[in-house]
């Protein structure tokens, strides 16, 4: 599979630089994957298409003060980093941005407007260089606490403006600390729209995925079979894992909200014993696939030719080029069908990317 074939033409002023408000005044292209029809409709509406019992499953995870700006010591040379991902309570991998920053490197990390000094920053070493060009960082003591003082809450590249309130970029449900950037597809639920969603009978769940950079990044290699997804960790508690086992039992509908909660469910669908494997290598859920307990990294790349083993409806974003969120939700409808939607959300006047807006994929 060419990693061409999911690609295509965005013009520059459809990528959205600033939320709507409120959250869900965002427009919703509702794709139907068994007619291939499409609806135009605004993101509240997404409570004409839920089912009392439907299960909405949700990614908690909040986005960090990632991004710091650094020295290196002695040099005084500015760099810019952005944590990625925490490896211990002293380590993290990391890009760091900036000339010449070797293994050995030493960098402090002074507060904004502290002229205090060495004795009173943060210092990290350069460890190691990692396969993706990034950097292992050792800090002199874990960073956790100070990074609320340290930095800034990061905003994906094609974002050139501020957020008024950087809390839009956090979805209103986020109470676990750890990602680099945000499960987008969620930013477009309000307390009360999940309010109405609940009054209906429609239930949620939360599950956890650290989201890192290699979420978002393109692919690069030319076939699609030859790139290598990094490990994110992620968690389904014994309550969530529950909730979608019975759902599943009685033939309820789980809703994924965002690809990453589609990566956390099918990855502990896969974990389930008795899953078989299907000659051309991917795997099919036994008759009345469930989900366990998991909580570990996963490195589960879906790509067309992928059979869903848990998810049966999907609330997402529109994607970047030759990326695998593309590709995920490719595996989910079919590529001629997104890319059949892309092309009307394009023609449509739709917001692309993290602050733009969304579909609903029945």
């Amino acid at each position: 599979m060419l990693t061409s074939e999911f690609d295509y033409h965005l013009p520059e002023d459809r990528i959205a630089q600033q939320p709507l408000e409120p959250r869900d005044a965002s427009r919703l292209l509702v794709v139907h994957r068994a007619t291939g029809e499409f609806e135009h409709r605004t993101f509240r509406d997404i409570v004409e298409y839920l089912r009392p019992g439907d299960l909405l499953v949700a990614n908690e995870t909040r986005v960090i003060p990632a991004r710091l700006r650094a020295v290196k010591d002695p040099s005084g040379g500015r760099v810019e980093v952005l944590l990625l991902a925490r490896r211990d309570p002293l380590r993290w991998e990391a890009l760091v941005r900036g000339r010449r920053v070797p293994v050995g490197q030493r960098l402090r990390f002074p507060a904004p407007g502290d002229a205090s000094g060495p004795a009173a920053s943060v210092a990290a070493t350069v460890e190691a260089i990692t396969p993706s060009g990034g950097r292992l960082l050792r800090f002199d003591a874990p960073v956790d606490g100070r990074l609320q003082s340290l930095g800034e809450v990061p905003l994906p590249p094609y974002i050139h403006q501020a957020l008024d309130d950087p809390e839009r970029y956090q979805t209103v449900y986020a109470c676990a600390e750890g990602s680099t950037a945000a499960p987008t597809a969620g930013l477009h639920f309000t307390p009360e729209l999940m309010a109405r969603t609940r009054e209906l009978g429609v239930a949620w769940a939360t599950v956890l995925l650290h989201i890192g950079l290699d979420t978002f990044r393109p692919v690069t290699e030319e076939r699609v079979e030859d790139h290598q997804i990094h490990t994110e960790y992620c968690r389904l508690g014994a309550e969530a894992a529950d909730a979608v086992n019975r759902a599943r039992a009685e033939g309820r509908r789980v809703i994924a909200v965002g690809t990453t909660s589609v990566r956390v469910l099918e990855t502990a669908a896969r974990a389930v014993e008795g899953a078989t494997v299907a000659p051309e290598g991917t795997r099919v859920a036994p008759e009345g696939t469930r989900v366990r307990e998991w909580d570990g990294p996963t490195d589960l790349f879906i790509t067309p030719g992928y059979r869903f083993r848990v998810v049966d409806a999907l609330v997402t974003n529109f994607h970047l080029p030759r990326s695998s969120l593309l590709m995920l939700v490719s595996a989910f409808a079919t590529r001629d069908l997104i890319m059949r939607a892309y092309e009307e959300a394009i023609r449509e006047g739709y917001r692309f990317y993290s602050l733009g807006d969304s579909m609903l994929i029945l």
